[in-house]
């Protein structure tokens, strides 16, 4: 079971332009049925980017990120992971010595908890966490 980081969420957007590791990651989800959730993190921070955009003056962009965050909310319904206080006190634990990346330290956690794969580009920034990784993300030639 996979716990889906921001920029895989993010970039499975691009749809035909997205990398193509990533399409076949979320294709071969799909023909297996296996579960694949996503962290009230990533919820936030993709959110934060609707708003960015929006502060910005883009409203025309914003709504359709909108619209597209609102869909992704849809489908991922149920698979929405809290950062709750298990997570907290793992997080808190992950955090000493290197206080770096607090958002993905908590992405991890959550991962931890719910004994899940992270799934993302940013391998590195998760690497000290102990958590399993799988870098869907293909070299563009």
């Amino acid at each position: 079971m996979y716990l889906v980081d921001t920029n895989v969420v993010s970039e499975a957007r691009k749809r035909a332009n997205a990398n193509p590791g990533v399409v076949d990651f979320f294709k071969q989800i799909v023909a297996s049925d296996e579960p694949v959730y996503l962290s009230a993190v990533s919820v936030g921070e993709l959110r934060r980017g609707v708003e960015l955009i929006r502060y910005r003056g883009d409203t025309d962009q914003a709504r359709l990120l909108e619209a597209w965050l609102m869909n992704i909310l849809e489908q991922f319904g149920g698979n929405i992971l809290a950062f709750d206080a298990d997570a907290a006190q793992v997080w808190g634990r992950l955090r000493v010595p290197n206080p770096e990346h607090e958002l993905d330290k908590q992405i991890a956690a959550v991962a931890l908890v719910n004994d899940l794969t992270l799934v993302t580009r940013n391998t590195a920034d998760f690497e000290a966490t102990g958590v399993r990784l799988k870098n869907p993300f293909r070299p563009v030639r």
